[in-house]
């Protein structure tokens, strides 16, 4: 059966987003060395077209899923990385986000229709999403190379006006705040965690708020929602400059379920497990033998540094990584050696707090082992 779709309604001065994705396929045309014009010849368009694309006056989204797929097939062909059509998609997903919550603003949109509620989302997405926010390249699109001076309407990064901003973050407060029953537990995780990168005074309190009734004493439990809203409202507190509910929370997750759901989420966000998810449900699976750990234990070693403000998240999950798969550490001298030094680094930096301490000189010992 065909359900109904919610059709949002823009207000005066609100436009509909394809900035993300514009800017990704700048930065892949870009990489081919194409210019505007005859990327346009080579896919059969008028140079406008490119041009609306790249600016986002002309949303991707809109684009028919035959020529979206003849786009990338072109790109790639033309020397783009054999990865394009997926960082597009991807794209695709954080401007379908962002231009849902700028258009809605403090309004209530339909959950069944609500992009934070279709899927569980990577850390690919969710930097796409706060790319205009933070002002940050994401990570995985460094394969596409460094940009190239640009003297079209394009800006140098995807950015947000200050109004768009705030209707953005209205709107996800408004999630946040009315999305109660099971169902719509995964759209408001995922909108508590990007309320972290708001930073106004009344959200931050709103957060503080939500993790003294999600918080403490949930994250020992078996309750995978309970503890996920704690987790939520920590990180996204820890994002907006505070780290002390996230190390209070990491020391109340001692249990065997709440580290076996904490390893899954992580395996899943960094894309160890390939499979799409739709709920958090799987992140209580006991069986982990479908990822091995290994890009896990490169992501969290290149994260281990002292000024991150989930520090205490990142330890603590190493830690439970490498207790859990030792063998990890059995292979390659040069991980050993790689992890020692990261460890070694952070036991001597004097802010870093007692459990973490305890546990990164858990890690030497782990170290030590794996090199007899």
């Amino acid at each position: 059966m065909t359900r109904r779709r919610t059709t949002l309604t823009r207000s005066p001065g609100t436009r509909a987003i394809g900035l993300v994705s514009g800017y990704v396929l700048k930065l892949a045309r870009q990489s081919t060395g194409l210019t505007q014009e005859r990327l346009a010849e080579e896919v059969g368009v008028d140079v406008t077209t490119v041009q609306g694309w790249e600016s986002g006056r002309r949303p991707l989204a809109a684009v028919s899923a035959g020529d979206f797929l003849q786009l990338c097939v072109r790109l790639t062909r033309l020397g783009a990385p054999a990865s394009t059509g997926r960082h597009l998609r991807e794209a695709i997903e954080a401007d379908q986000v962002l231009s849902t919550g700028i258009t809605a603003a403090a309004a209530w949109v339909n959950p069944e229709t609500h992009p934070l509620a279709a899927s569980v989302h990577r850390w690919t997405i969710t930097n796409l999403i706060t790319w205009p926010i933070l002002s940050k390249v994401p990570e995985h699109l460094h394969e596409f190379g460094r940009p190239s001076t640009w003297r079209g309407p394009v800006p140098a990064q995807p950015t947000l006006t200050a109004e768009e901003r705030t209707r953005f973050f209205d709107h996800l407060l408004t999630v946040a705040q009315r999305a109660a029953s099971a169902d719509e537990a995964l759209l408001r995780r995922q909108a508590v965690y990007l309320l972290g990168f708001d930073g106004r005074p009344d959200v931050v309190d709103w957060l503080r708020a939500e993790w003294r009734r999600a918080g403490r004493g949930t994250a020992g439990t078996t309750q995978i929602t309970g503890m996920l809203e704690a987790r939520s409202a920590s990180v996204a507190l820890a994002a907006a400059g505070d780290s002390t509910y996230l190390s209070d929370f990491v020391n109340h997750m001692t249990d065997g379920p709440a580290e076996l759901a904490n390893l899954n989420y992580w395996a899943y966000w960094i894309g160890e497990l390939s499979n799409e998810q739709t709920s958090d449900a799987f992140m209580l699976d006991p069986d982990t033998r479908s990822w091995t750990g290994t890009r896990l234990l490169h992501h969290l070693m290149r994260r281990m540094q002292p000024q991150s403000p989930q520090l205490p998240l990142h330890v603590f999950t190493l830690h439970a990584l490498v207790a859990s798969r030792p063998a990890l550490l059995n292979g390659d001298p040069a991980v050993r050696t790689a992890l020692r030094g990261v460890v070694d680094k952070l036991i001597a930096t004097p802010t870093v707090g007692r459990a973490e301490r305890d546990q990164l000189v858990g890690l030497q010992y782990a170290v030590r082992i794996a090199d007899r």
